[in-house]
């Protein structure tokens, strides 16, 4: 960072660490007991929506990691565009294989980011339901390594329950690097698994 930087109060932009997506499976049993949110086997990477032949080989390639996985039933990933023109890379697995659905969000954005693609990527997302069958995702911003919860409410169009993001940005402030601005938090409506 130079002294014009410094001056004009710029920062340095945070470096992804993919790592952080390992703390989620112990942020989990806290969430359970906090909240009593369990996970539903649904992931997704999110990115900006991108063409062509290296693209669609990065596609392939993570395809053929997560197909290699004989404790998978189903489809590996699913690619899907959301109404606002974003790209989803979906992984399902059973509500019990959190560990194994961590391993592929850190795959697929791995692969992503060694193949040039790192800029395109937006956020990553694990899906959680409580008994009342309210969803919410614990999601991490790629850019700012790190995560904020994101609880829309059911059948409400486009309205979200803050309160509850809160309560649970509380409960896992000891397990998540939680971004602190809540200006970041932003609504992912329409996102896998929600």
């Amino acid at each position: 960072m130079g002294f014009l930087d410094i001056l004009l109060g710029r920062t340095k932009p945070v470096a992804p660490d993919l790592d952080q997506l390992f703390a989620l499976p112990s942020a989990a049993v806290t969430l359970q007991a906090a909240a009593g949110f369990t996970p539903t086997g649904v992931g997704a990477v999110c990115f900006a929506t991108v063409e062509g032949a290296a693209f669609e080989q990065t596609h392939r390639e993570v395809q053929a990691l997560l197909d290699a996985d004989a404790d998978r039933a189903g489809p590996p990933v699913e690619l899907h565009q959301d109404d606002y023109g974003y790209s989803w890379l979906i992984s399902r697995r059973t509500p019990d294989q959190l560990p194994q659905l961590v391993n592929d969000l850190h795959a697929v954005n791995s692969s992503m980011e060694v193949n040039g693609f790192g800029p395109q990527l937006l956020c990553s997302l694990a899906a959680f339901e409580d008994e009342r069958e309210r969803g919410l995702a614990l999601v991490y911003l790629y850019k700012r390594g790190t995560f904020y919860p994101f609880a829309p409410l059911p059948g409400s169009g486009q309205r979200r329950d803050s309160a509850l993001e809160l309560q649970v940005k509380v409960a896992l402030a000891n397990d998540l690097r939680t971004e602190q601005d809540l200006s970041r938090w932003f609504p992912v409506w329409g996102a896998p698994g929600l």
